[in-house]
């Protein structure tokens, strides 16, 4: 698989460990943690077309979850990555004979600003996006699922929000912005949201892997991943940092403030090549704002998908890993 060595790729590469299968990770650094559990270990950069090819020899199944990540950036970078290298990934399957690949995608793909509550894979992607993230998300999906074929079966999953212990991004950023007094409540705090506990987001990679075959009816499809049950945002977060000692953001900012002030943060980042990201982006604002809370019957009905954790048992994990720090 590629990014294994990342936060969802070690959980991918463990539960696809303990149920049996073999598994080589290619990742742009080596792991000591996962030549630890009997790994082989590949170092592959996606942009890298002869990386991929070597990365794919003698491979009979591939989850491509390695990804450029952010919520601002450069959009060449998102490409040559998340683009070029989902293509690079592709041929080197069809050049390989590999017959199975189990693409992680995200939500964003199909995100749109407005409210989605419980919503299915019905939703169509959207004209436009407001970040370069989901736009290459995107395409990378589409390109993925048309390469469905006899010879090589595709399948999509989008998880959403994953959270979990050694979670290097969504959660650490939250609560430093918190004790910082930084972080405010976008719009009326009344949206909905679904996370994905990181257990059940490698169970269902797993999942989709076993059940995807050439020809199968899964192939070609996306699908959501998520908790079953959707939490309200503002006031799970409030719970769970009052909770964790951590102080609730009070403070309150209109999602038409919060919009506008990403579009210039953007502009200003753009104009000065400032590195990193900005404090608030168009994106990011309709995403605190909105509801995006999505529908996982497809991920049971179709691909056998079983909730490990539920959102209540994620909840007090949660909490005692930010009380422990």
């Amino acid at each position: 698989m590629t990014g294994g060595n990342g936060f969802l790729g070690r959980a991918i590469v463990a539960e696809l460990k303990r149920r049996g299968h073999a598994v080589c990770s290619a990742s742009r650094r080596p792991s000591a943690e996962l030549a630890a559990l009997g790994v082989r270990t590949l170092t592959c950069d996606l942009r890298n077309r002869e990386h991929v090819e070597r990365a794919m020899v003698g491979q009979d199944a591939v989850v491509h979850a390695a990804a450029l990540t952010g919520i601002h950036g450069t959009r060449a970078d998102f490409v040559r990555t998340n683009v070029e290298g989902t293509r690079f990934v592709l041929e080197a399957c069809r050049a390989s004979g590999v017959k199975r690949l189990v693409y992680t995608s995200s939500p964003s793909v199909v995100f749109d600003g407005r409210d989605h509550r419980q919503a299915d894979e019905s939703l169509p992607y959207p004209r436009r996006y407001l970040a370069a993230y989901p736009a290459t998300k995107a395409t990378a999906e589409r390109e993925v699922l048309a390469a469905n074929g006899p010879h090589l079966a595709t399948l999509a999953l989008r998880p959403h929000l994953v959270l979990g212990p050694g979670d290097p991004n969504l959660m650490p950023r939250l609560v430093a912005r918190a004790r910082a007094g930084k972080l405010a409540i976008v719009g009326d705090g009344k949206n909905e949201i679904s996370f994905t506990w990181l257990d059940n987001a490698a169970a269902a990679h797993a999942d989709a892997l076993e059940r995807l075959e050439p020809g199968a009816k899964v192939a070609g499809r996306a699908f959501f991943v998520a908790q079953k049950e959707s939490v309200l945002l503002w006031r799970w977060l409030a719970e769970l940092f009052t909770r964790a000692g951590i102080p609730p953001p009070t403070k309150r900012v209109s999602r038409a403030l919060a919009y506008a002030a990403g579009a210039v943060a953007e502009l200003v980042w753009a104009l000065a090549r400032q590195r990193g990201e900005p404090p608030m982006t168009r994106f990011l604002a309709l995403q605190l704002a909105t509801s995006h809370s999505y529908d996982v019957g497809a991920l049971e009905r179709e691909l056998g998908y079983v909730e490990r954790v539920t959102t209540a048992e994620a909840t007090e994990r949660l909490i005692a890993l930010l009380r422990a720090g």
